[in-house]
């Protein structure tokens, strides 16, 4: 009976400690002086019916049409039971992602780099381990050493254009978001690992399938992925990871292997890994270890695949339903690459006005990424204890900001 009592008592005391703190965190927004959306839920926050019944797309549109009519700039809601701030006003996105990115790098993702390396990648880091990797990395991105990569592309999209000659006349349907993930596969595997998938012709590759699963997120994925950039310390106590162990394992033996290869056989490509290798070799111990240098490889690999291929196919569709544009587009492309002997050029490619404005269009309307999450490195003020900024992507369509025309 005393045993009963204990676990009741022990039940009673941990719902009240969960209940006080759901409510704290929901006092951050009033305390901080911000215009709130609504009365929020005590576990689901304001975005109730996210992922369930509603797209998280047409929650942040809900909240960014309340704050707008409003005439809020800002407006703050509890993202379940994170507390948030959601920018409306242009000027205030460009402070936080350009005029004052040194405070707001962070995006809020989990990574530990001592039991999943993989995670350690620029895109994830903070603080003093982001700026040192940051002044690590900047010489690689420069627009000549981009430049050098464009053959690579180049090569990909001729095999791309094969498999189109091949199946497009073909009686059944072409899955165009297959083809197109095949495609994106292919380019980053060409460009940042130096090895050809041949997912065209072998949609069953390891590096396709490995890549596919880093992207199949069940419920528990999603919650490690959601809350682990919140609750670091109890992800890294319960020894978790975002990504399964056998992906991570498999491209950090990738990586492995290929940098073995060219330090031995001293082969050069304009590739990123090649890249990598140069800032690992010419800054000696201050340059990259190999957990790092899989790091970087890999955030090529997350942040290229699904964005690329999704806003192609978008894309795609969009010029299948005005077929006007298309053909614009079309006779642009033809006459730039047409009048000489050159090929596909970067050069040319810069110069097709057209398709830039179809592209920008394009991701003004369907942009792969629902929002921009960006944390304070610094509190904003000492009554400020927000963790999160948000910033929403759905400005692209907001009729307060850029008519449809």
């Amino acid at each position: 009976m005393e045993l009963v009592v204990l676990i009741f008592g022990f039940f009673i005391g941990l719902s009240v400690t969960v209940y006080c703190y759901l409510r704290r965190q929901q006092g951050h927004l009033r305390r901080a002086g911000l215009p709130v959306a609504s009365n929020p839920h005590l576990v689901y926050g304001n975005v109730k019916g996210i992922a369930q019944t509603e797209h998280a797309c047409k929650v942040a549109q809900r909240l960014y049409q309340k704050f707008r009519e409003r005439g809020l700039p800002l407006g703050g809601f509890m993202n379940f039971f994170i507390p948030s701030v959601l920018v409306t006003d242009p000027e205030l996105v460009k402070g936080v992602l350009v005029r004052n990115f040194d405070v707001f790098h962070d995006r809020g993702l989990f990574v530990d780099t001592e039991s999943d390396p993989i995670s350690g990648s620029l895109f994830s880091l903070e603080g003093s381990h982001w700026r040192a990797m940051r002044q690590k990395l900047s010489p690689a991105f420069t627009s000549g050493k981009m430049k050098h990569m464009f053959g690579l592309m180049v090569d990909v999209a001729e095999q791309m254009r094969r498999f189109m000659d091949t199946n497009c006349h073909r009686a059944d349907l072409l899955e165009m978001k297959d083809a197109l993930q095949r495609y994106s596969i292919d380019v980053i595997g060409n460009v940042a690992f130096g090895i050809e998938c041949n997912s065209m012709e072998n949609p069953d590759s390891e590096f396709r399938r490995m890549g596919t699963k880093a992207f199949q997120f069940d419920t528990v994925q999603r919650l490690k992925f959601f809350f682990g950039g919140k609750y670091k310390a109890l992800m890294k106590g319960l020894g978790l990871k975002v990504f399964p162990g056998d992906v991570s394992g498999f491209f950090r033996k990738l990586t492995a292997s290929t940098v073995e290869y060219r330090e031995k056989s001293g082969a050069r490509r304009n590739d990123f890994i090649n890249l990598m290798l140069e800032i690992r070799n010419k800054n000696g111990e201050e340059g990259l270890t190999m957990d790092e240098l899989s790091a970087q490889c890999f955030i090529f690999f997350t942040a290229g695949f699904e964005t690329s291929s999704a806003t192609m196919n978008f894309c795609l569709y969009e010029l299948a339903m005005n077929p006007s544009i298309q053909n614009r587009l079309r006779q642009e492309i033809e006459e730039v690459v047409g009048k000489d002997n050159d090929g596909f050029t970067y050069e040319k490619m810069l110069s097709m006005d057209y398709l830039d404005r179809v592209v920008k269009g394009n991701t003004k309307n369907i942009h792969p990424n629902n929002r921009i999450i960006r944390l304070p490195f610094q509190k904003l003020s000492e009554n400020t204890p927000l963790r999160k900024v948000y910033s929403a992507y759905r400005q692209h369509r907001s009729p307060f900001r850029i008519p449809n025309t």
